[in-house]
């Protein structure tokens, strides 16, 4: 069976001797990761993605994900148990905001710990992938009722994020999306259209997905800047944390200018 050997002395080469990371002690996040504390992170996160992930790797290929007649999805033999052992620890919110749960890390080292797992186990590694792609767009964009409500959650793992782009009729030219948001009378939005090839779309891994929808407010330009991001989570969340329904409406994140 393959194997996968993690570079981490090349990586710690990398950071010291050709990029200087130690000068930067003085930025945020960094004084709290010396070489020494980088060092352990990385060798750390080397063992999961080659004794955890990358066995994990032809499992995922033979077997692939399960679509059951009701839409659910069933992910891999051992891919439920290799996810809880990511998020527990603590890995999807290395570089997070600590307030949302996160350890406030450079973005240094999650970019060289997303590299180990892309490389042990891609079909894996985007679940997590995904959610720090909704993590990164609610910290940017997100007012604090929707940080409040989806960071920590999202960072811990608990839930999963994806993004919805592609529709039938275009791929990445985003200015083609005909999907629709309708603004209702409380101010929520009410989402119409057809998105595919969503990744994570649907699976066992977590009990709620947060899918990022691009859709064109009624009576917005066409175009790109036509467009806004709306939080559609498979699950609707009560003020309270309280996961009750599927969702039929949504929240928005930003509108387009």
């Amino acid at each position: 069976m393959p194997g996968y050997k993690a570079p981490v002395e090349d990586v710690i080469f990398l950071l010291v001797d050709v990029l200087g990371y130690p000068q930067l002690s003085n930025l945020a996040g960094f004084g709290d990761a010396p070489p020494d504390v980088v060092a352990a992170i990385l060798g750390e996160g080397a063992r999961l993605a080659e004794d955890v992930l990358q066995p994990l790797n032809r499992i995922g290929d033979t077997q692939g994900c399960t679509r059951a007649d009701d839409g659910s999805v069933a992910t891999p033999d051992g891919f439920r148990d290799a996810y809880r052992a990511y998020a527990e620890g603590g890995w999807i919110g290395l570089a997070a905001d600590p307030a949302y749960g996160g350890q406030g890390l450079p973005y240094t080292l999650a970019a060289a710990m997303n590299e180990f797992v892309s490389s042990a186990n891609m079909a894996l590694g985007m679940y997590p992938g995904l959610t720090q792609g909704a993590i990164a767009a609610l910290t940017l964009h997100g007012n604090d009722a929707q940080k409040s409500t989806y960071l920590p959650k999202l960072v811990s793992g608990e839930w999963a994020g994806t993004m919805n782009l592609t529709e039938p009729q275009c791929g990445t030219d985003l200015g083609l999306i005909k999907t629709k948001a309708v603004r209702n009378a409380d101010g929520s939005f009410a989402i119409t259209g057809t998105k595919i090839f969503i990744s994570a779309g649907e699976h066992d891994l977590t009990e709620n997905i947060i899918h990022l929808v691009l859709a064109r407010i009624e009576g917005a330009p066409e175009g790109t800047r036509g467009i806004s991001l709306f939080v559609v989570p498979k699950v609707l969340v009560g003020a309270d944390g309280t996961l009750y329904a599927h969702a039929t409406t949504t929240c928005l994140v930003f509108e387009a200018r």
